[in-house]
């Protein structure tokens, strides 16, 4: 089982590693440069990863498997994750540097990790998919509020309320959370989706994660991380450790076992998403520290991972 489990994180964590690493050989050998980059992030911030969301949530039906206990405590531990994100972030002297940060330390790849590893133990993805429901309009929605308000392209001297009108403007447009939403209403419409159209949406979403992984590699300079490698080995031990060393045990002790405590654990404990750079580079930040979080988690979460796996299953709650 152990030598299983860790083929498996090993087998989902470093082809996404090798993705970016991919993507910055390429920029290297000058097929790709810092225009065509900033147009594929933008490509798929736009177009390819609300499909994506679209995609996984329409398909889903919520009626048979709701669980609300289990979608409300997925909801207040992501909340909860994001305060000690944001007491996190201020270990920063640089204002505009907290929104990446905090995005960053609590913000998982729930949407691609989670259906994958949770259909892989258990030949359902299910509580996964409530997972998903309870948390990534959460993440979405606390992402691009953090972001928006700590942009460098905000003035300090600018009218708060102006900056609040234009946050909530983007949070109402943007793309990511409207593929949410339009997948949720989807699902609960219950419509019969013809498969001509499954099928485009799902060429659309595939293309995600490659191509945003691709652009996150291009686009990461090493030059960029100086400095910052205290600052992101502590935002990797949040998000790897710290989150699955709290609340795990609650999960635990109110009776979640199997298929949704493995579900629980992709929440808390996997890599920082790759969409997190895509969407910061979007609302106008460098970058430079999501994007070494993303490459530091994404290194470190195969270890991680199949360490948590193994203390679940030797306790015998999975």
């Amino acid at each position: 089982m152990f030598k299983d489990n860790l083929m498996f994180s090993l087998n989902a964590t470093v082809p996404v590693f090798l993705m970016m690493v991919f993507g910055w050989f390429v920029k290297k050998f000058g097929l790709l440069d810092d225009h065509s980059t900033a147009q594929i992030n933008k490509f798929v911030f736009r177009t390819l990863l609300p499909a994506l969301l679209f995609m996984d949530l329409s398909t889903a039906d919520f009626r048979k498997v709701w669980d609300t206990k289990f979608v409300l405590f997925c909801v207040i531990v992501t909340l909860l994750s994001v305060g000690i994100a944001f007491c996190y972030s201020f270990v920063s002297r640089d204002k505009h540097e907290r929104g990446e940060i905090i995005q960053a330390s609590y913000r998982s790849s729930a949407a691609v990790l989670g259906i994958a590893f949770v259909n892989n133990i258990y030949g359902s993805s299910t509580m996964a998919a409530l997972m998903i429901v309870g948390t990534v309009p959460i993440y979405n929605v606390i992402a691009v509020l953090v972001l928006s308000l700590t942009s460098p392209d905000k003035q300090s001297g600018a009218d708060r309320s102006a900056i609040w009108k234009d946050t909530f403007k983007g949070i109402a447009t943007n793309p990511i959370i409207l593929g949410i939403i339009a997948g949720m209403l989807w699902s609960l419409a219950g419509i019969h989706q013809p498969v001509i159209m499954s099928k485009s949406i799902s060429y659309l979403g595939n293309m995600a994660t490659p191509l945003s992984l691709i652009a996150l590699g291009a686009s990461f300079r090493f030059g960029d991380v100086k400095g910052k490698v205290g600052l992101t080995a502590g935002i990797a031990f949040i998000k790897l450790v710290l989150f699955c060393g709290i609340f795990l045990p609650v999960a635990v002790t109110m009776g979640f076992r199997g298929e949704k405590l493995i579900a629980i654990l992709v929440m808390l404990g996997s890599a920082t998403t790759g969409s997190c750079f895509v969407m910061a580079k979007n609302l106008g930040h460098k970058g430079s520290v999501t994007a070494f979080a993303v490459m530091l988690t994404t290194l470190c979460s195969a270890l991680t991972l199949t360490t948590w796996l193994f203390v679940l299953k030797t306790l015998e709650y999975i």
